[in-house]
């Protein structure tokens, strides 16, 4: 059965063609406009340059920190005010450290590209346990309910925190468009953050629907000089470690072979 179409005038007509097709691509771009969001700093501390930043954390009154490079790799528990490593383990040099979160009395680490994470005992940083996952590890954090670990990608994934099997995952998007190389993870007030690999952003993602609701911009945190060119890999001194004090509401920065921590202050631009 065919339908008989009304005629309409041709400028009504026009403009439901094209209202119909403002729609369409509205409803393709899925999500509002990120709000964009600017810093300030509150304190500055000292970090230890040499440690290379994959994974930080804040828990008790200390920063736990898993630093990477095959060879160097480890997870340290951090005096804040000085960037003493107070504790130690030495990750096995085959592996190259990646994203860390602590979840009960333990703490959780990923590995680069060798598809294996580490369970530590919090208090003593004595190794517990191995799991596997398949891909590449990156970024890890936890909403209290499950684990959320980002692969360089633009998908995170949830993970079971007890057996580390996938139990489902989203793809980040800016306004419908995939925002690739998340990195570094903390879960803030209900949000994902994500360092951007290689970038001055910050995404803050809903975890529910993987929409970015709002980018930090952390441009120029570090002053000329801080790292000098001749630093070995300086070209990878990039902002990479977020940490959240839930109790004081405290935001830390840091990146990889930076002097230095911010504690910061983020507001609208």
């Amino acid at each position: 059965m065919r339908c008989r179409l009304a005629r309409v005038p041709w400028g009504v007509g026009l403009a439901a063609v094209f209202g119909l097709s403002g729609l369409v691509m509205a409803a393709q771009q899925s999500g509002s406009v990120p709000r964009n969001y600017r810093y300030e700093i509150v304190k500055t501390y000292p970090h230890d340059s040499s440690a290379y930043t994959q994974g930080l954390i804040y828990l008790d009154g200390f920063l736990y920190e898993s630093t990477g490079l095959s060879g160097r790799s480890s997870v340290r528990k951090v005096e804040i005010e000085t960037g003493r490593s107070l504790q130690q383990y030495a990750v096995l040099p085959e592996y190259f450290a990646e994203g860390l979160t602590g979840w009960g009395s333990d703490l959780i680490q990923l590995t680069y590209q060798t598809q294996t994470g580490f369970v530590y005992d919090r208090a003593t940083l004595k190794l517990k346990s191995s799991f596997p996952y398949m891909g590449e590890g990156w970024g890890l954090t936890h909403d209290g309910k499950r684990l959320i670990m980002s692969d360089g990608t633009s998908t995170l994934r949830f993970l079971d925190p007890n057996s580390f099997r996938e139990t489902g995952r989203i793809v980040v998007r800016d306004r419908g468009q995939p925002v690739r190389d998340l990195n570094e993870l903390e879960y803030v007030r209900g949000e994902v953050y994500a360092n951007i690999w290689h970038t001055d952003r910050i995404a803050r993602i809903s975890p529910a629907t993987g929409d970015v609701i709002g980018w930090i911009d952390l441009k120029n945190l570090l002053k000329p000089g801080d790292i000098l060119p001749s630093t070995p890999m300086a070209g990878e001194a990039v902002l990479n470690g977020i940490a959240y004090d839930v109790a004081k509401d405290r935001l830390f920065v840091t990146g990889k072979l930076w002097p230095k921590l911010f504690e910061v202050k983020i507001v609208p631009r």
